[in-house]
């Protein structure tokens, strides 16, 4: 994978420049990692470009800018593809 800029927004890409396939249980657990955050922090809500988890044991954090350093073992879920997982 390779990570690149797209429109001015951080956005993972294979070789061939396509958007990388994150596995819907990934998506699902940042979705829950991100909605524990905004019940807790109700004043921060918006603020987040996504979230930074672990593939292998769903472990993640909240990120606030458009270019994470992520470990290998990571990968980055924009919020929008939280948001339209949900619906």
């Amino acid at each position: 994978m390779v990570y690149a800029l797209r429109q001015g927004q951080a956005t993972y890409t294979n070789q061939r420049n396509q958007p990388a396939l994150i596995d819907p249980a990934v998506i699902k657990a940042a979705g829950e990692i991100y909605h524990i955050y905004c019940e807790v922090h109700p004043e921060m809500t918006g603020q987040a470009s996504g979230v930074a988890i672990n593939r292998t044991n769903h472990r993640g954090k909240v990120i606030f800018t458009n270019q994470p350093i992520l470990l290998p073992q990571e990968c980055f879920v924009p919020l929008s593809q939280i948001e339209s997982h949900m619906y």
